[in-house]
């Protein structure tokens, strides 16, 4: 298996990082394209073979924001979409419309609808897992692929919400089975999303992230209460300035949470949806990047181990030190090296 590399803390200060981000080598274009979502909401930069970037939960196409110039300069067309359910882009009523196999389908109209014949796609926490199923679902049309803080993890085992339903004790809920159920995150999230999205994220970067003994990061709820309840509060994360908190936090409260947490509300249909992949490794070329500290690599570490048998293409495995969970934005100089090396390798 390729040796993980370990990369040191603390990372440079903002003013460094500043300094050395690559020049725009063409403006942002923002693009709307028809996909079975109805429509996808795209930013993209730059020219060559296309990257396409897929962002996790909560977020939006804006969190590829410092990878976007880095790709574009490397000679790239990088592509940030909004998946469904965010942004700008479609957010269908139903439910069961936010299945993997459905996200899959966006993913392949754009590729279509930029003129291309072929991708490679970078997926974030949630995005990671919609990158890893469009390689495993249509390997003709991503030729490689990136995940970052959420390993990949064949399709089988039980079903998700029996393992879910089997963490924490007898008055703790699970944060996913929370958000599993409709409209009840909702009206946690909702009558505050700007104060909410900041203690979520801060709960999950290495700097603001609670110390031991401190209330659970985990996202457990306890006694019927909220996530929030054990957020922690009054401090923003180094990577996250209010005016990005701002931005981040205007395109939910302008198209609400419900598209975006509808995502977690199908993972038992995916695992019914994707049974005949059962086990099935991604064969392509292959990077993970992780974060040392973010929960969903050391909660998935047997993930990371398997790598050899489920990522027989992988070219390297990073976790970062001293790293949380949102990684391209936590350390994004060391990301957009890390890709952008790995980038070149398939052009050989």
């Amino acid at each position: 298996m390729p040796r993980r590399r370990i990369y040191g803390w603390p990372h440079p200060p903002r003013t460094e990082e500043k300094s050395i981000q690559p020049e725009p080598t063409t403006e942002l274009r923002h693009r709307i394209v028809e996909a079975p979502a109805g429509r996808l909401h795209l930013v993209e930069q730059g020219t060559g073979p296309l990257v396409l970037l897929v962002h996790g939960f909560p977020e939006s196409w804006y969190s590829w924001r410092r990878q976007l110039p880095a790709l574009a300069a490397a000679g790239h067309r990088a592509v940030a979409v909004d998946v469904r359910g965010y942004g700008r882009s479609s957010k269908p009523e139903a439910i069961d419309a936010y299945r993997m196999l459905d996200l899959v389908e966006d993913n392949l109209a754009v590729v279509r609808a930029l003129g291309e014949e072929s991708a490679v796609v970078v997926g974030h926490d949630w995005g990671s897992g919609i990158a890893a199923a469009s390689a495993l679902l249509h390997p003709e049309v991503f030729r490689a692929v990136g995940l970052l803080s959420v390993p990949y993890a064949p399709p089988g085992g039980p079903r998700p919400s029996d393992i879910f339903g089997q963490i924490g004790g007898p008055e703790e809920e699970f944060y996913v089975s929370y958000l599993q159920e409709p409209r009840r995150a909702e009206a946690e999230i909702e009558p505050d999303v700007r104060g909410w999205l900041a203690g979520f994220y801060a709960a999950l970067s290495a700097d603001t992230m609670p110390a031991p003994g401190e209330p659970d990061p985990h996202f457990v709820v306890r006694g019927g209460g909220r996530l929030r309840d054990r957020f922690p509060t009054g401090v923003l994360p180094a990577w996250l300035s209010e005016d990005e908190l701002n931005v981040h936090a205007g395109e939910f409260e302008r198209t609400g949470m419900t598209g975006a947490l509808n995502r977690y509300r199908n993972m038992d249909r995916d695992w019914e949806d994707l049974a005949p992949h059962h086990g099935a490794p991604i064969k392509q070329p292959s990077l993970f990047i992780g974060g040392a500290l973010d929960a969903s690599t050391t909660w998935m570490s047997d993930a990371i181990d398997a790598y050899p048998t489920t990522l027989p293409g992988l070219s390297a495995s990073h976790l970062l030190d001293g790293c949380g969970h949102w990684i391209q934005q936590e350390r994004p100089d060391e990301v957009n090296r890390l890709l952008t090396d790995w980038l070149a390798t398939l052009r050989g």
